[in-house]
């Protein structure tokens, strides 16, 4: 049955598409029981059908429960709705992808530290339970509202769909991931080189990876790669300094995190994302410090 505004799934009422995705769609509902709005996702027809896309609606759910952080969006809860099938709630982030924002206009290098500091805090969450996400882009990052954020905003990561288990992380003692051998996953441009290889092997270092890639395109309003021969450059090309316009220590403390952050070779970027996010503290920091 396909969805509708007004369509009832469990205490929740449909109330307008917030988006549509590879497996599922999203929906702004109202719950009927607290009156709050949420955000409810819920698996296209053919994705139902489908044991794999079903693994990764469950898998994104046991991932989303485990995590509390306000850079990552919660869930509430997973239903199996009789008409509609599984559906998750979540929290309603009423803000902007930051996708959209970047449509419009990019950050210059200390707003984009600030965005850095808040992804990664994120991404930290992530990595402290065993989950890499494999599929972080301006796509898959809300900006929140804050009146009393440094930036007017909080950036939030959601969408774990194609994020991947540690070892140990989750039920079993494998890990857990639906890729094939071999295959690559994720969005090219955002895509640490070794994920265009092989996506079942990746480490944590592929998501800061894809932090470095965001931060560039903020700054830049291009990835790193982008072009036609983007998969090919990135598996034998370092990619090129971020371009700021600026000669200033801000700028060059900052193009230095970033070169390390989309090293070619995990082995030369940071070690994890806590090394990262120290990075952009101690920028962030220098922020604050009063000039002679």
């Amino acid at each position: 049955m396909y969805l509708a505004p007004g369509n009832k799934i469990a205490s929740y009422t449909l109330d307008r598409m917030l988006g549509v995705g590879a497996f599922g769609v999203v929906w702004l509902a109202r719950d009927s029981r607290t009156k709050r709005m949420v955000a409810i996702k819920v698996l296209h027809p053919a994705a139902a059908e489908s044991s794999e896309a079903i693994e990764r609606f469950r898998r994104e759910a046991w991932v989303l429960g485990k995590m509390r952080s306000p850079h990552i969006a919660e869930m509430y809860e997973m239903i199996q709705d009789p008409a509609f099938g599984l559906a998750l709630v979540m929290q309603f982030i009423d803000g902007e992808l930051l996708y959209e924002y970047l449509k419009r206009q990019s950050f210059a290098v200390e707003p984009a530290i600030l965005l850095g500091i808040d992804i990664l805090r994120g991404v930290l969450e992530m990595h402290k339970h065993g989950v890499i996400h494999r599929d972080l882009k301006p796509e898959n990052v809300m900006l929140q509202p804050v009146a009393n954020a440094a930036i007017g905003f909080r950036a939030v990561i959601f969408d774990f769909n194609l994020s991947r288990l540690k070892a140990g992380a989750g039920p079993g003692e494998k890990g857990s991931s639906l890729t094939a051998m071999g295959s690559a996953i994720g969005t090219v441009p955002y895509m640490a080189p070794e994920q265009l290889i092989d996506a079942r092997r990746v480490s944590e270092k592929a998501d800061v990876y894809s932090v470095g890639a965001i931060l560039f395109r903020a700054v830049a309003q291009t990835p790193p790669f982008a072009g036609p021969q983007s998969f090919r450059e990135k598996l034998v090309m370092e990619a090129p300094p971020v371009p700021t316009g600026r000669t200033d220590p801000m700028a060059i403390g900052f193009e230095r995190v970033l070169a390390r952050a989309l090293k070619r070779k995990p082995p030369e970027r940071y070690d994890d994302a806590q090394q990262m996010l120290a990075a952009l503290e101690a920028l962030g920091q220098r922020m604050n410090r009063p000039t002679a």
